[in-house]
């Protein structure tokens, strides 16, 4: 009963104060047809990212975890004229369809694909440009990794969001011998260590789940 109410609330707001476009819908279907896991961000959570980067005023955006390029999409919609955003995936299959439905949704200027393990590729960007927002939505154990990067490529009034942080309430586990669950504990850990950073946690229910995610302000 929980999952179902979730889902159907979700269905009601969205309906209300989510607009989906085609590029977006065709985002969703072309990720399921390809069999990418089904770990895309919902509708209101992807216009969630979107109101977070129009309000920052985000002109450059880093995303660790592209998947099928459906939160991409969103991101890169609230960049101005001449904004970039970079988003770095490891898995090839993932870098195609996204490369596909990035450009179906007439972004391929905007969006700067990058195939590789993040924790590869994110040295090569320390010379660039700060960025004002971080999405880190790619392999758990890593996150303390994506954060040290993150800190370093950011600015003082930079975002950095670490998605799926609560795993269904295993988070709070500290004996838990599952890898992404540690890793979601050290980086949150981490954050709350670190004196650049003012943060907080979100749980929440809807039709992906239960989950939750954690935002930080670099302060410094």
């Amino acid at each position: 009963m929980p999952q179902q109410t979730w889902t159907v609330v979700d269905d009601y707001f969205d309906g209300l104060l989510v607009e989906e476009d085609a590029a977006l819908t065709a985002a969703t279907a072309d990720t399921l047809a390809a069999g990418l896991p089904a770990h895309q961000v919902a509708p209101n959570q992807g216009k969630l990212l979107h109101l977070l980067a129009r309000i920052r005023g985000a002109r450059t955006i880093l995303e660790i975890g592209t998947l099928g390029g459906y939160s991409t999409i969103w991101l890169a919609r609230a960049l101005p004229e001449g904004g970039r955003l970079v988003t770095l995936e490891a898995d090839e299959r993932c870098a195609d369809v996204s490369t596909a439905n990035i450009a179906r949704a007439g972004l391929t200027d905007v969006v700067d694909i990058r195939r590789g393990k993040a924790a590869d590729l994110l040295p090569g960007l320390a010379d660039g440009e700060p960025f004002d927002l971080v999405f880190i939505d790619a392999d758990k154990p890593s996150n303390p990794v994506y954060l040290e990067w993150a800190l370093k490529l950011t600015r003082p009034g930079s975002i950095i969001i670490g998605d799926n942080v609560v795993r269904d309430g295993a988070v709070v586990d500290g004996d838990s011998t599952d890898p992404r669950v540690q890793g979601v504990r050290r980086f949150t850990e981490l954050i709350a260590e670190h004196p650049r950073l003012s943060a907080t946690a979100l749980q929440t229910v809807g039709s992906k789940g239960y989950d939750g995610f954690v935002m930080a302000l670099v302060t410094s």
